[in-house]
């Protein structure tokens, strides 16, 4: 919460960011995707004395915390969509950067605070907003979208393979007024999917995930900045990319390969070590590729 800065979130794969981005003193690298702040602190220190990191966050919470854990950094924070980094450093005249590192996991912040609706047992609002000031909140989506549409997201976003029998099962309960907390939706989800002994993740976690994903348009923003970097990152500047679901890998893999501007540094995706799941269960799906601007 904004008011709290202490964060949970710890950084994923530390060591292989740094390997792979390669961060120089002097040097201009950009964080965008804030979170916890570990990983803007971890380059901060390999850029200093010269070099400044920038930092984009939609969450104003994020924002708030990290001017805090920051404060003595040669850090930049700024309240925005890693999109809109082109308009970012346009406004504060900086052409090029050296490198740019986007984590697209979901901090762990933002699990902790019940308001905000992603944690399975929160009692706070469905939100599931990065942004809580822009935007439709998810449990307002739920109120009005089609069955057929919401059938698609989850299917699409979530690639869960019960879309449909979900989808119906939330339309027929949204007359009655409820689903308007996680809670509710996770519980009314476990009623109709049935738990599989091969796979022990919630039942409700690829719903949550697809409804997130639509919300917050995060395949969007992401193709969006897979063909606008190039045009602000030096060349051979870094660009590191570490995505949680198939989804958004499938895009990075697709881009850094059939972009003529990137150059691949990584030929399969590095994972985190056996010590790092370990030590931080939430860091199993990540996926780290690297490219150089060409």
């Amino acid at each position: 919460m904004a008011g709290d800065y202490e964060t949970q979130h710890v950084p994923v794969m530390p060591n292989e960011v740094i390997q792979w981005l390669s961060p120089q003193p002097g040097q201009i690298i950009v964080d965008g995707t804030l979170g916890g702040g570990g990983h803007t602190r971890i380059l901060a220190k390999h850029v200093m004395p010269d070099g400044l990191v920038i930092g984009l966050d939609r969450d104003p919470a994020a924002v708030e915390r990290c001017q805090k854990i920051c404060a003595g950094l040669p850090v930049l924070i700024v309240h925005a969509d890693f999109r809109d980094l082109p308009e970012v450093l346009r406004d504060r005249e900086i052409a090029f950067v050296d490198g740019i590192l986007l984590d697209l996991g979901m901090s762990s912040d933002q699990l902790a605070d019940p308001s905000r609706g992603f944690s399975f047992h929160a009692d706070g609002p469905l939100d599931l907003r990065f942004d809580p000031s822009r935007g439709e909140p998810a449990w307002s989506l739920l109120r009005h979208i089609s069955e057929r549409s919401l059938a698609d997201i989850i299917h699409r976003y979530g690639e869960e393979r019960f879309s449909r029998r979900i989808a119906a099962a939330i339309v027929r309960e949204r007359r009655s007024g409820r689903l308007k907390t996680a809670r509710e939706l996770a519980q009314l989800i476990s009623q109709v999917v049935p738990r599989s002994r091969m796979n022990p993740i919630h039942p409700a976690t690829r719903t949550f995930q697809a409804l997130r994903i639509a919300v917050n348009d995060e395949l969007g923003a992401l193709e969006s900045a897979l063909k606008r970097y190039p045009e602000i990152l030096r060349p051979g500047g870094r660009f590191v990319v570490i995505s949680f679901h198939s989804l958004e890998d499938r895009l990075v893999k697709e881009a850094f390969l059939h972009d003529p501007r990137y150059t691949p540094l990584t030929k399969k995706p590095i994972t985190p070590t056996d010590d790092e799941t370990a030590a931080n269960p939430r860091s199993r799906s990540a996926k780290l590729r690297a490219a150089l601007r060409t």
